[in-house]
């Protein structure tokens, strides 16, 4: 059995949509751009904070793109925990896991900052590394923060598996040379996953811990 979990944060672990949602708008709303629902929100994110300005103001130059992303993070710094949580089922599932012994690492596109404060605010109990973007780390769907974090725990590739939500998670995962769970809460429907390759879905958190023993 493979005995150490790499998570997703955004959509896998928490519930941060709104917030994210709110932190886009606004920056939208300063300069001038039109706002967007959380629906599409959803279908923005995913694959870090400048690939949802390029999907909400598709118009934006390069100039415009760096000052939406920083009136973002300014935003997002402060309200980042106004409306996300865990989603019901996370919890319970986290502390089961720790029971059975897995080792855990979060890894996303999110900032960094806010990646490692998110972790330590919901699963620092449970998560031992969390890596957000930076600058000596390509972002998803390149491996390097999957490998980063095994690489922090002492593990290697063959004892661990990837859970996520989306696309880039799949194609994380694949760059990792690691299988992945796919989460069918998150930000992405089945159908569309399905068409993206995916082959094991959790449709609820208390599915998790008997598919991962099922994986060699």
């Amino acid at each position: 059995m493979r005995r150490t979990i790499v998570w997703d944060l955004d959509g896998t672990l928490l519930y941060t949509l709104e917030d994210l949602k709110d932190a886009v708008n606004h920056a939208l709303r300063v300069r001038g751009y039109a706002e967007h629902s959380l629906e599409e929100m959803r279908r923005f994110f995913g694959n870090g904070i400048r690939y949802a300005f390029q999907q909400a103001e598709p118009g934006a130059s390069e100039e415009e793109l760096e000052e939406l992303i920083l009136l973002f993070k300014e935003y997002y710094s402060v309200h980042c925990m106004d409306r996300t949580r865990p989603y019901d089922g996370i919890l319970p599932m986290l502390v089961e896991l720790k029971e059975q012994g897995y080792g855990m690492a979060i890894v996303s596109n999110k900032v960094d900052e806010a990646v490692k404060e998110l972790a330590k605010q919901f699963f620092g109990d449970y998560v031992t590394v969390a890596i957000g973007n930076r600058a000596d780390i390509r972002r998803k769907p390149a491996p390097d923060s999957v490998l980063q974090a095994l690489k922090e725990l002492g593990v290697p590739k063959e004892d661990a598996v990837y859970v996520g939500d989306s696309e880039v998670d799949l194609a994380t995962a694949r760059a990792a040379g690691i299988p992945c769970v796919t989460v069918l809460w998150g930000f992405r429907e089945k159908d569309f996953l399905m068409g993206q390759g995916a082959d094991l879905f959790a449709e609820h958190p208390q599915d998790v811990p008997g598919i991962l023993a099922s994986i060699s």
